[in-house]
C-alpha cells in the first residue's frame, strides 16, 4: 500500500476519536437540558449543543468517512473480501443515522426542552457505546 497509508489511518483514528467524544457528550447535554427549568440554562444548552454538533461532531464525522473510505479505496483488493469490514461499515452507517437523530433531537429541544425526559436521554446516550465496542473488536480481532 501507499507510503502515506499510516498517515491516513492516523487521521481516521483522530477524527473517529473526536466524533465519538461529541457523540458521547451531546446526548449528555440533552440530559441536562431536559432537566433544566430556567430560561438562562436552557439558552446556554442550546448554544452548547449547536456548537458541539456543528463545529465538532459533524466535521469529525465527515473526516472519519473521508479517511475511512480513502483507506478502503487504497486497499480495496484486500478489503473487499474482509467480512469484518462490511459489518464495521454497516455500524458506521448506523452511527451516522444516530448522528442525524442527534441533530433532529437538538432542534426539537430548542422548541421544547422537555420534549423527552432525562431518563430517555440517558438511555439514548448508551447506544453509541455498544457500537464502539463492536467496532473496536472488529478492527482489532478481525473475527471473520
Amino acid at each position: 500500500m501507499a507510503d502515506y497509508f499510516d498517515w491516513i489511518k492516523a487521521a481516521h483514528v483522530i477524527s473517529l476519536v473526536c466524533w465519538f467524544a461529541a457523540i458521547f457528550y451531546l446526548p449528555r447535554l440533552f440530559v441536562y437540558h431536559a432537566m433544566s427549568d430556567d430560561l438562562v440554562s436552557q439558552e446556554r444548552f442550546i448554544v452548547m449543543e449547536r456548537k458541539l454538533y456543528r463545529v465538532i461532531m459533524t466535521p469529525s464525522m465527515i473526516a472519519t468517512w473521508i479517511f475511512g473510505l480513502w483507506m478502503v479505496g487504497l486497499g480495496w483488493e484486500v478489503y473487499k473480501t474482509q467480512g469484518w469490514l462490511h459489518v464495521k461499515i454497516l455500524l458506521v452507517i448506523l452511527l451516522s443515522a444516530y448522528h442525524g437523530a442527534c441533530g433532529f433531537y437538538r432542534k426539537k429541544l430548542v422548541r421544547d426542552p422537555h420534549y423527552k425526559t432525562h431518563k430517555f436521554w440517558r438511555g439514548f446516550n448508551e447506544v453509541p457505546v455498544y457500537a464502539l465496542v463492536i467496532i473496536v473488536i472488529l478492527v482489532v480481532v478481525k473475527p471473520f
